[in-house]
């Protein structure tokens, strides 16, 4: 790599004279101990340009405490961040020459009480990075780094797919797809050394969903980038499971069958009570999702009230829900992808519409709409609201035979990762309504199968099932998983369980010690079901 030298002048407010030092994660994550002082110095800097890039521009704020305002609005922006220390702001703005593309890494580091890490925060969606999550990152004490791969910033925008003349902007698919992330890690930990006068003593990628299939992504192609990648409910098998969400829009034009959501809660709520037993409690949870075998039919006839007006729940109702929860398959029943898991909210994948005329169709969700819009099938105005059986198969295998390779993400190779020390950890709800867990099982037993069993890959690869966890935890879970992967690191404690506490079907939430896969969460008999010592794990009865 080409050393150049960048000289920078810091702008804005000076910094305030003293920072607070702010709580890191956990005991496990506390400031890393360093012989003597470290400088800082929010000015100057000697950046290697990454192979292949070029540094358009450089910039350095220096930023006092206070809320840090998110820009944009949801789902990743517009909300505050309080309390954020003061800090130093750099931006790199990197070009592949000839690419036409600006990917702008931003490094956040603050002045004081830094815990001698780095962390790269991932992004979600159709944004690679998230500023809210590094403002995050840096009140625990790390100096924190993000991209934005020179596409949209707002996570539902993908029209940067296709240029001018129609054709896919390969390099900003790149960009997006894997280079960008690998760049910022090379120019956010030389910017580390630079302000803080020596390097992070360890680095660490923290994501999930998009952030989750970046973290793998790193694990895969770019092995020594981080010694532990915290990757949650990743988007790995990224074609498989882009097109698979539409397949509950296919089952219900197929069927002429748009159930209400009153419908779909009744056989969600059926199922959790059916299943929720099987843990050996009844507590809002269904504990092991592989033994519930709750048959929707079982709901025929049954009348629900949806806005003061009363459903009966048909055979042809409980069909499209049998097809989504079991998964899209091709004209022979081979299973092409796996379906919606059992307790997940229909509400994003199974959304529909009535116009004015009273006529009811699809509504798909927007991230996979597009995906298939504008990089399959290359037309923008493409309707994923009609399609058949017959053209999503087709879909699905165009996307396959075109993408995989770019953007797939679901390479079981993990020796490279093993190899360099990494440490790699992934919870998963087993509720998620927008990835299915199953997805994130099957990568978990190629790698299994490929490195050496379950034992071997534990050594430095764990998977955790959160029971009634939604996409990311968007339903309230909260998980210990960064403090779990420090402790890992730096020493040595790989994680039996994660501690956690999670929300119930009735809405009330309980502390679970999340299993190791491929255990699961069993009731002891005895004690309080919102305690996690009433629990053990125990062996799933199904792989």
């Amino acid at each position: 790599m080409k050393r150049r030298l960048l000289t920078l002048v810091a702008a804005g407010v000076p910094l305030a004279a003293a920072g607070a030092i702010c709580t890191p994660v956990s005991a496990s994550a506390g400031p890393v101990p360093t012989a003597g002082a470290t400088s800082f110095a929010c000015s100057q800097f000697r950046l290697s340009e990454p192979d292949g890039t070029a540094v358009e521009s450089v910039t350095a704020t220096a930023a006092p405490a206070g809320t840090f305002q998110v820009p944009g609005g949801a789902p990743l922006g517009g909300y505050p961040v309080p309390d954020v220390p003061a800090h130093c702001e750099v931006t790199v703005t990197l070009t592949h020459p000839g690419a036409n593309d600006h990917a702008k890494v931003q490094v956040w580091l603050p002045q004081s009480g830094w815990n001698g890490r780095f962390q790269a925060a991932g992004g979600a969606a159709y944004a690679a990075g998230n500023i809210g999550s590094v403002a995050a990152a840096i009140k625990q004490g790390y100096a924190a780094a993000t991209t934005d791969a020179g596409v949209d910033t707002s996570g539902l925008d993908s029209s940067w797919a296709l240029d001018s003349q129609g054709r896919i902007s390969s390099a900003l698919l790149q960009d997006f797809a894997s280079r960008s992330v690998h760049e910022m890690a090379i120019i956010g930990k030389q910017v580390v050394d630079d302000v803080y006068g020596r390097a992070a003593s360890y680095s660490y990628f923290n994501g999930c969903s998009t952030g989750g299939r970046q973290g793998y992504l790193e694990a895969q192609q770019y092995p020594t980038d981080f010694n532990g990648i915290n990757a949650d409910a990743p988007a790995i098998n990224w074609n498989q499971f882009e097109v698979a969400t539409l397949w509950p829009q296919v089952v219900m034009n197929e069927a002429h069958t748009y159930p209400t959501t009153c419908e779909f809660n009744a056989f969600n709520q059926a199922a959790v009570k059916a299943c929720d037993k099987l843990d050996g409690v009844v507590d809002g949870l269904i504990g092991d999702p592989n033994r519930c075998d709750f048959d929707p039919r079982r709901l025929i006839g049954t009348s629900v009230v949806c806005d003061g007006k009363q459903y009966t729940i048909t055979a042809a109702d409980a069909e499209v829900v049998r097809r989504i929860w079991d998964g899209p398959r091709d004209a022979n029943g081979k299973r092409l992808w796996y379906g919606l898991p059992v307790g997940a909210d229909f509400g994003y994948l199974a959304a529909s519409k009535t116009d004015a005329n009273g006529v009811t169709t699809g509504s798909p969700f927007i991230v996979p709409a597009q995906w298939v819009a504008n990089f399959v099938a290359k037309q923008p105005s493409f309707d994923t609201a009609k399609l058949d059986y017959a053209q999503f198969d087709e879909i699905f295998q165009k996307a396959r035979a075109e993408y995989d390779t770019v953007i797939g993400t679901r390479d079981a190779d993990l020796s490279a990762f093993r190899d360099a020390g990494g440490k790699l950890l992934t919870w998963h709800g087993d509720a998620d309504q927008l990835i299915p867990t199953a997805g994130t099982v099957d990568y978990r037993r190629r790698v299994d199968a490929l490195m050496g069993g379950t034992r071997k890959v534990d050594d430095f690869y764990r998977v955790f099932l959160a029971p009634g966890v939604a996409h990311c935890g968007l339903n309230g879970g909260n998980v210990d998983d960064l403090a779990a992967l420090t402790a890992w690191v730096e020493h040595g404690q790989a994680p039996n369980v994660l501690h956690a506490t999670l929300p119930t079907a009735t809405g009330g939430s309980v502390a679970r010690d999340v299993c190791r896969y491929p255990m699961v969460s069993r009731y002891k008999g005895q004690g309080d079901p919102s305690a996690a010592s009433s629990f053990r794990c125990v062996q799933s009865s199904r792989g």
